[in-house]
């Protein structure tokens, strides 16, 4: 879908302290995982009285309130798309099991090398759940959200400036955006981007080129832009062109929707759906008593006991995301560019390699990670298969904690005047604050093991405000243009199947939360979607050199790897994470009237 930059909380993996920073170096390679199936179908027919009576109970597993942002170019959050996902996302575009964007959704797409042109064409019957028109200023409009100076979006990317008129737009000197036009008018069907180039990127669905999603511009216009997510149209009665559509939202805590009666697509068959929050420690137990069809977002440490429940059934696949670790080295200058400090106390490539080579993530992984996640070699996912670099080409960071300590006695931290860790290399104190999330206590005994094995190396490392952060509060703290509380931290982001890193790690990204700006990596970035580049085999090459490069700078570091799963009740049929399911909201339905 949409390119949707989630940071979400850990839990992946449970571990107590003991015994961990004993562990033996695993080498290079990483452990083996499970294997699940992309979809479930109950057996038997379904039941209409279940349909249109019984309520689908989903649970979103979190250890935070979600914040009620509606809108797909506002969210911030993985838990906010979960609990608006029966709305459908303001999607346009169906896509192929490869990702590759194909006709028959919302929207078709048709690019022209020749014109370097991407034209949007609406379907005749798309409406929103109001019942207003589907209009081609509705394509338009998330570009405006998106590329306005005074946005609260964090989804623009430097990438989007290739549409002619964008950056000129997004720094003030135009009041529209002169790339974006209509052939049959605002109110008609189609929407025409005029680019600067035409990369390959764009066949996919999500690339970071293109927004994949439509807003109702005709209901939201009279709010000022950096007043849209506080609005009442956003947090209150947002309007949906999906399946579904809002019936009740208690803040922070649940959603409950109803069909969407002006849908363009098969009329769904289930009447009553209801998605509620749900605290990681509790979900087992809610799984037990049978409380919900599936749960989104169970942590690994759930598996073990959740695989075994006799009427639900493991649902999933190589998870389009990634754990990391971000090192904080500068700050976000007025025009939104991240500038590196060169007095920074983590500006250090060899303090950062040091604490990655400090912990053991593939003993960790394969111990405790039950098959479903496993020590990551890069930032981009195995999901992304034509692209991700092998653990060969890629170690990564395997353990080795004589080759940390030998990193920072050769870049000079020493232990001076008698004290107990090392200072900077000139001479200063060397105090490090870790942020990361709170989750359940496997995840928190995994950041206290990260901290063990940092005081075992000689690193003074604490806990940003002496613990875990709400996740909300981290991310706000991290987003923010210059912050000086968190010097490390641990967070996750998801991809696409086209996995440019520009949005996530472009110089003038938001999402670039550790303020990375180097000459190579704007270089290979800018690479990745050049004329050479629609050779795939090129493509890929400039790829493995920008992970490559990544690891060596050591600024984001990879963490984990994982399968996303679900564990889906034996009354649901029509279950699927297969990428080329493109309506499974509007095709679910029940076989019995209470879970089995």
């Amino acid at each position: 879908m949409n390119r949707y930059k989630k940071l979400f909380g850990l839990g992946v993996v449970l571990m107590s302290m003991l015994g961990l920073a004993a562990c033996s170096n695993n080498a290079n390679g990483t452990n083996k995982h499970a294997h699940l199936s992309e979809t479930y179908t109950a057996p038997g027919k379904t039941s209409k009285s279940a349909d249109e009576h019984s309520t689908l109970k989903v649970a979103e597993v979190a250890s935070s309130p979600f914040t009620g942002v509606s809108s797909p170019t506002l969210q911030t959050m993985g838990e906010d798309q979960d609990v608006f996902a029966p709305g459908g996302g303001g999607a346009m575009f169906n896509q192929n099991k490869n990702y590759k964007i194909v006709n028959g959704g919302l929207a078709n797409l048709k690019l022209s090398k020749k014109n370097k042109t991407a034209t949007v064409t609406l379907r005749k019957n798309a409406k929103w759940s109001n019942g207003m028109k589907v209009t081609a200023k509705d394509v338009e409009y998330p570009y405006e959200m998106m590329g306005n100076k005074n946005s609260n979006s964090q989804q623009y990317t430097t990438d989007m400036n290739d549409i002619k008129g964008m950056a000129a737009y997004h720094a003030g000197k135009a009041k529209t955006i002169s790339g974006i036009t209509f052939p049959d008018g605002p109110k008609g069907r189609k929407a025409v981007l005029h680019f600067h180039r035409l990369v390959p990127a764009l066949k996919y669905n999500g690339n970071s080129f293109m927004w994949a999603g439509v807003e109702p511009y005709e209901y939201l216009k009279n709010v000022p832009i950096n007043k849209l997510a506080s609005s009442t149209q956003v947090r209150n009665h947002p309007v949906f062109v999906g399946p579904y559509k809002l019936k009740k939202e208690v803040h922070g805590e649940s959603t409950s929707w109803v069909p969407n009666k002006y849908y363009w697509g098969a009329k769904p068959k289930i009447k009553h759906i209801s998605i509620q929050v749900v605290n990681p420690s509790n979900v087992t137990a809610a799984l037990k008593s049978k409380k919900y069809d599936w749960a989104n977002g169970p942590s690994s440490t759930q598996y073990p006991n959740v695989k075994h429940l006799k009427d639900y059934h493991v649902v999933g696949g190589p998870a389009l995301s990634y754990d990391f670790m971000g090192f904080h080295v500068g700050y976000q200058d007025k025009a939104g560019a991240s500038v590196m400090q060169k007095d920074n106390k983590m500006n250090n490539r060899s303090l950062r390699r040091a604490m990655m080579y400090a912990l053991n993530l593939n003993e960790v992984a394969k111990k405790f990670g039950f098959g479903l996640s496993y020590r990551a070699n890069t930032l981009i996912p195995p999901a992304n298969k034509e692209y991700h670099s092998s653990y060969s080409q890629v170690p990564g960071f395997p353990y080795n904690f004589k080759k940390a300590k030998t990193l920072l006695k050769n870049a000079g931290y020493k232990k001076r005047n008698g004290s107990k860790w090392l200072s900077q290399p000139n001479g200063k104190k060397l105090v490090i604050n870790f942020g990361c999330p709170q989750n359940d206590a496997a995840s928190s005994a995994e950041d206290h093991y990260y901290v063990q094995q940092w005081h075992k190396l000689g690193l003074d490392v604490k806990f940003v405000n002496g613990r875990p952060q709400e996740l909300n509060s981290l991310a706000s703290m991290l987003l923010k243009p210059k912050q000086n509380k968190v010097d490390v931290y641990e967070l996750g982001f998801t991809t696409t199947a086209d996995p440019t890193p520009t949005g996530e790690y472009g110089t003038d990204a938001n999402f670039n939360m550790s303020r990375l700006s180097t000459k190579e990596n704007t270089k290979l970035l800018n690479e990745m979607n050049d004329k050479k580049s629609f050779n795939k085999a090129h493509r890929k090459k400039v790829f493995e050199k920008w992970q490559k490069y990544m690891n060596k700078e050591a600024v984001y570091t990879p963490e984990f790897f994982s399968l996303s799963w679900t564990p889906v009740n034996s009354r649901v049929k029509g279950y699927s994470v297969n990428p080329g399911d493109n309506n499974m909201w509007g095709k679910l339905s029940l076989t019995s009237s209470s879970l089995k």
